[in-house]
C-alpha cells in the first residue's frame, strides 16, 4: 500500500464533502498532493490541499487549512495535525498505524510496492550499440539504466518489452565487412600489415576471419566485392551480435526483441519497404512534402542539403525544424528509418516508447517526440532518457585499461575486474544525465563509502540477525506483537520502509532509477545506525534472549527491511547476499 496515495484519497474525500457543502462541485482536485515533509521534524505527511484550493474557493489558504485539519484530526490513524506557514497541513500518524503498516509490508513480502496492472504496453529500447565490435564502457551505463527502467515500469504495473535496435543497414556495416574480409585474408596466411585507416583495427575480428576461412576456404578471394560483401557482412553481424549478447549477459541483461534495421529497408510482397510505407502514410496525412530547408544556424547537420528533398513537417508537431526523409539523390536518411521504426512499434500496440540514448543524442529528443505525435496522432508518446559519459579512475587517478578492442575500454574488462553488482549499482548511483566517475578501487572496498557494499551488507546483516535469533532459540511462531516496537529508531525504520511504494512509482514515472539506489543507501544507513544503537544500549538489540517477545517483534522489522532491500536490489539487477565474504 502506498500510504501517501492512501492519505491523498482520504483528504480528497474530506475536500469533496466540504465542496459539496459549499455548493462548489467541479473544482479541480488533481493538484492535491501528499508527500514526506522536507523537514522530518514537521511530521510524517504534508499536504498542499489548502494552498491549491483556496483561490478557486475564494478563501484564505490558512482558513481552509483550519477547516480541513479539524476533519483530519478525527481520523483514528492521525495522532496530530499542524498548519505550517500560509496553509500547509502536516500530519503525524499514530504509532499503531505504523506497526499495522509493518504487518502489511510483511504480508506482501517482495511484492510490497508492486503496482496494479495498468494495461499500458511499453517498449523500452536501450543499448542498441552498432554491431561493429564488443560493447565498451560507454555503452554500459545506458544498458544498466535502460534495463532498470524496464524493471521499474514492469514492477509499477506496465506490460514492458525490452528491445534492442540492431543498426545493421548503415555505412558502418560496410566498414565492418571490409575489416572482417581483411582478417579473412590474414587467416588464409596473407601478411596484411598495418590495418588501413578507416577500418576497425581490433583483434576481436580475427576469430571472424578464421571462421570465414574455415567455412569458405579461399573461394571468397576469387569474388569481387559485390559478391563477397553479403556473405562477409552477414557472418560479421552475426558474430558481433553474439559478442554483444555475451557482453550483456555479463551484466545480467537479456532483451526480448532484437529488431533489425535491415527489415525496414526490405520490400514486402507488394514491393514497398516499411520506410516507404511509413512515409506514404504520413504524406497522405499532410506531414510529408517536397521542399528545401533554409541554411541552418551554426553547424549544418549531416543530412542537410541546399536542394529540394522529401521532408517531414515535424515543426507542426513540436520540432525545431522540418526533417529530411529522402535526399535529393533518392536515398533515405537515417531519420527515415527512425520514422518507420516508430511506426512499427506503434503498429505492435505500444502506447509508450522509451529510448535510452547517449548524451550526444540530445538533438534527437524533439524529433522523436515529434515523430510520435505525427505517427500516432497523440495516442502514443516517445520518452527519451539521456545518459552522460562515464569516466574511469583507479584510486582517484584517471585510468585506462589494456584492451583488445583497438581504441576503447570494453565492458567485459570492467565487469571481469570488479564484478556485475558493483558495475550495475554504481551506474545508477548518479542521475543518468549527470557525468559519472567510476573508481575501480572504491567500488570494491568494504566500507560505508562504497554504496553497493553498504547496501548489500544491510541485507546480509539482516539475514545474520535472523540466524543469531535462531541460535538463541528465538524463532517466529505466528504473528508477533508489533505494538511492542515503541523506540523512535524502530518507528523511523517503518516510516522509511513506507516510502518504498511511492518511491518506486516516482522512479518509474520519471524514468529515474537512481532514486532506488539513493533510497536503498538511506534505508541501509538507518538500519545500520539502529543496529549500532543496540551495541551501546542493550535494551535496543534486535536479539535479546531474555526478552523473547520484543525480539520477535524486532525480527519482524528486520525481515521487512531485508525484503525491501532485496526488492530494490532486484529492480537494479543486483544480488542481495545472505552473507558477505
Amino acid at each position: 500500500m502506498n500510504i501517501f496515495a492512501d492519505f491523498e484519497q482520504r483528504i480528497r474525500t474530506i475536500v469533496e464533502a466540504d465542496l459539496s457543502r459549499r455548493g462548489a462541485e467541479g473544482v479541480d482536485l488533481s493538484r492535491i498532493t501528499v508527500e514526506p515533509p522536507r523537514d522530518p521534524t514537521h511530521g510524517d505527511l504534508a499536504s498542499n490541499a489548502a494552498m491549491v484550493l483556496a483561490k478557486p474557493l475564494g478563501v484564505k489558504p490558512r482558513e481552509l487549512a483550519v477547516s480541513l485539519s479539524a476533519k483530519l484530526a478525527d481520523d483514528p490513524d492521525v495522532a496530530s495535525v499542524e498548519i505550517a506557514g500560509p496553509g500547509f497541513i502536516n500530519l503525524r500518524l499514530a504509532p499503531a498505524f505504523w506497526t499495522s503498516h509493518l504487518g502489511e509490508i510483511l504480508r506482501q513480502g517482495r511484492d510490497y510496492g508492486r503496482g496494479a496492472a495498468t494495461g499500458r504496453k511499453v517498449n523500452v529500447e536501450y543499448v542498441s550499440a552498432n554491431p561493429t565490435g564488443p560493447m565498451h564502457v560507454g555503452h554500459c551505463r545506458g544498458a544498466v539504466v535502460g534495463d532498470t527502467i524496464a524493471n521499474l515500469m514492469a514492477f509499477a504495473g506496465d506490460s514492458v518489452v525490452k528491445e534492442y535496435y540492431v543498426n545493421d543497414a548503415g555505412a558502418q556495416i560496410g566498414v565492418l565487412a571490409r575489416s572482417a574480409y581483411l582478417r579473412y585474408r590474414e587467416a588464409l596466411g596473407e601478411e596484411i600489415g598495418e590495418i588501413p585507416a578507416g577500418l576497425y583495427p581490433g583483434d576481436y575480428l580475427k576469430p571472424v576471419g578464421e571462421r570465414l576461412a574455415a567455412a569458405h576456404g579461399d573461394r571468397l578471394l576469387a569474388l569481387d566485392e559485390a559478391a563477397w560483401m553479403p556473405i562477409v557482412r552477414d557472418a560479421s553481424i552475426d558474430a558481433m551480435m553474439d559478442m554483444i549478447r555475451e557482453d550483456l549477459k555479463r551484466l545480467g541483461i537479456e532483451h526480448e526483441v532484437f529488431f533489425s534495421e535491415r527489415d525496414l529497408h526490405r520490400a514486402d510482397g507488394e514491393g514497398a519497404s516499411r520506410i516507404e510505407t511509413a512515409i506514404e502514410d504520413l504524406r497522405e496525412r499532410g506531414f510529408v512534402y517536397q521542399g528545401a530547408l533554409p541554411p541552418p544556424k551554426g553547424q549544418a547537420p549531416e543530412d542537410w542539403e541546399d536542394r529540394e528533398q522529401t521532408l517531414l513537417r515535424s515543426t507542426d508537431v513540436g520540432d525545431d525544424m522540418d526533417r529530411p526523409l529522402v535526399k535529393s539523390d533518392g536515398t533515405y536518411t537515417y531519420f527515415a528509418a527512425d520514422v518507420a521504426y516508430f511506426a512499427d512499434k506503434f503498429a505492435r500496440g505500444f502506447s509508450e516508447m522509451v529510448f535510452v540514448l547517449g548524451a550526444d543524442h540530445g538533438g534527437y529528443v524533439k524529433r522523436l517526440e515529434a515523430v510520435a505525435k505525427a505517427i500516432s496522432g497523440g495516442a502514443a508518446r516517445a520518452d527519451v532518457v539521456l545518459c552522460q559519459l562515464v569516466k574511469l579512475y583507479r584510486d582517484g587517478e584517471p585510468f585506462k585499461m589494456s584492451k583488445r578492442s583497438g581504441d576503447f575500454v570494453t565492458l567485459a574488462d570492467v565487469v571481469e575486474e570488479v564484478g556485475r553488482d558493483p558495475v550495475r549499482f554504481m551506474m545508477l548511483f548518479r542521475k543518468s544525465d549527470a557525468p559519472l566517475d567510476f573508481d575501480f578501487k572504491k567500488v570494491t572496498e568494504q566500507s560505508k563509502d562504497n554504496p553497493v557494499f553498504y547496501v548489500q551488507y544491510a541485507h546480509a546483516r539482516a539475514r545474520s540477525v535472523v540466524r543469531q535469533a535462531a541460535e538463541a532459540n528465538i524463532v517466529p511462531n505466528g504473528s508477533p506483537d508489533l505494538t511492542l516496537l515503541a523506540d523512535e529508531g524502530e518507528l523511523a525504520l517503518v516510516r522509511k520502509l513506507a516510502e518504498y511504494p511511492r518511491l518506486v512509482q516516482a522512479a518509474a514515472d520519471h524514468r529515474e532509477p537512481h532514486r532506488i539506489a539513493f533510497y536503498l543507501y538511506d534505508l541501509a544507513q538507518a538500519f545500520h545506525a539502529q543496529y549500532n544503537r543496540g551495541r551501546d544500549l542493550p535494551g535496543l538489540r534486535f536479539v535479546n534472549p531474555v526478552e523473547a517477545e520484543i525480539s520477535l517483534a524486532r525480527l519482524a522489522l528486520v525481515e521487512a527491511i531485508a525484503s525491501v532491500v532485496a526488492s530494490g536490489l532486484a529492480l537494479m539487477g543486483v544480488d542481495a547476499p545472505e552473507e558477505m565474504r
